[in-house]
């Protein structure tokens, strides 16, 4: 016959569970620690690449800025700038060739109601666009407003600002009112 006798003093503990955890957050301590070590490698290295591309742009940018500063030194020299002058009014005049009145004029006559005649037609050529000032003479005022608002609400004629509207003396045939304006034209 056995007898299970217990001499202890204290009765038997088992770590177990506290070893299980233990290795379980070291094993995920250091699943986290290599995956936090490869997106630094990962990050290093895209800076290291973005690095090197802002040092090459900065060498295109300089050698840009130095090629910028001979031309600038080249066009400098009078003989270049006289060439330089030159070269900008013959394309001042190019572009006041190139400029289409058949089609402005083809604009106008759609916008144009009965008992209004264009008198006079300037257009200057701007940065902005074409800037043309307008001289118009009406039978009425009613004719004048129709006008007005179909240059208001056309689409190749922006920015319509009148300068001057007034009455000439009334003799037989000649106009109850002229205006002159200025609008930018889109087409051109």
């Amino acid at each position: 016959m056995r007898f299970l006798l217990n001499l202890a003093t204290n009765p038997l503990q088992t770590h177990r569970r506290f070893y299980v955890a233990v290795y379980a957050a070291l094993t995920c301590a250091g699943l986290a620690l290599l995956i936090l070590s490869w997106h630094v490698y990962q990050v290093r290295r895209s800076n290291e690449i973005i690095r090197a591309q802002i040092a090459q742009l900065r060498q295109d940018l300089d050698r840009l800025s130095g090629q910028r500063k001979e031309l600038e030194v080249f066009f400098a020299r009078p003989e270049n700038a006289r060439l330089n002058d030159r070269a900008s009014y013959l394309n001042s005049l190019i572009d006041s060739r190139s400029f289409n009145w058949t089609e402005m004029f083809m604009d106008l006559e759609k916008l144009l109601p009965a008992g209004v005649r264009v008198v006079s037609i300037a257009p200057s050529l701007q940065k902005q666009g074409v800037a043309v000032k307008l001289t118009v003479d009406a039978n009425n005022a009613e004719s004048e407003v129709k006008f007005l608002q179909a240059l208001e609400t056309s689409k190749v004629f922006s920015g319509i600002e009148v300068t001057s509207a007034h009455s000439p003396n009334r003799l037989e045939g000649s106009p109850e009112v002229v205006v002159e304006l200025t609008a930018w034209y889109l087409r051109a």
